[in-house]
């Protein structure tokens, strides 16, 4: 009965990882073909013609005056203020909420899941209307601020602030003369760490492929994340005449993806310590 579980589970597996990885190998094996290849073999394998990879990645940074370098700069800003922002909101909040008693915390508890149970869409729309009151559309921070608010980061830290942090070492902490912040930023910030690193890739991934927000409320194109850029060059590619930049397309969407998987690779070490950490009893 195990075996055959085993058997079942690895066969699933195996079926979500080829679901995930075929775009990807379509998206690397087009990338590495001309316009001309595109159209003549545009499938999952390598064409035989020239091998353009660098070329289009030359074309798509100095495309339009280099319009793509300026939509992955506002990308980082929104993610280094947006997804940062919240990270560090989400790891006080949740912190608070799980060491501090206080009235209302019932309340506040139900009001998290509420707001974790609301889709970000459904918020889109009420957002720009209070927004386009306060004359922030069309800029910056009519991105950042939304994206300040993670209700589930919120949570998550909560949850784990709870069981990560023990409240002995708070209380001795707070015996030796340690003030609240000192002892947040000695003793309960290293402890949180796996969680920080988790709730910064939630945000991080929820940000950068943040697409409807920044199209209802950004119409100056110097202030397109990647998502809204990419998305006028293939309407672009889809006009007659425009398939000229569908290469473009393809290529920007491959360097888009390349920031998210090096983030995770570079985090994941944070969670096999933690894990590792969690593991170990005394």
């Amino acid at each position: 009965m195990h075996r055959r579980r085993s058997v079942v589970l690895t066969a699933l597996t195996a079926l979500v990882a080829i679901y995930s990885l075929v775009p990807l190998f379509w998206l690397v094996v087009n990338a590495t073909k001309t316009q001309q290849g595109l159209l003549s073999s545009f499938g999952l394998w390598f064409g035989d013609g020239k091998f353009a990879l660098l070329d289009n990645i030359r074309q798509t940074l100095t495309y339009d005056d280099g319009v793509f370098v300026r939509w992955l700069g506002n990308t980082l800003l929104y993610v280094v203020a947006g997804a940062g922002g919240a990270t560090l909101l989400a790891t006080l909040g949740g912190y608070g909420l799980a060491k501090f008693d206080f009235p209302g915390k019932r309340a506040v508890f139900a009001v998290v899941i509420g707001a974790v149970a609301v889709p970000g869409t459904a918020l889109a729309v009420p957002t720009f209307l209070m927004f386009s009151r306060m004359g922030l559309t069309n800029t910056p921070w009519s991105v950042i601020i939304p994206s300040l608010v993670s209700p589930f980061g919120l949570y998550l830290m909560w949850t784990f602030a709870a069981q990560a942090v023990p409240d002995e070492m708070l209380e001795a902490a707070r015996i030796d003369g340690a003030g609240e912040f000192r002892t947040f930023f000695r003793v309960s910030a290293p402890l949180l760490g796996p969680g920080i690193v988790t709730v910064l890739l939630f945000t991080v991934v929820a940000t950068w492929n943040n697409y409807f927000l920044p199209l209802i409320m950004l119409k100056d194109p110097r202030w397109y994340p990647l998502t809204i850029g990419l998305n006028s060059w293939n309407d672009q590619a889809q006009t007659v005449g425009g398939q000229a930049v569908f290469n473009l397309v393809i290529t920007g969407s491959l360097l888009t993806i390349l920031p998210l998987l090096a983030a995770f690779l570079l985090l994941q070490r944070y969670w096999q310590s933690g894990l590792a950490a969690g593991s170990v009893k005394e």
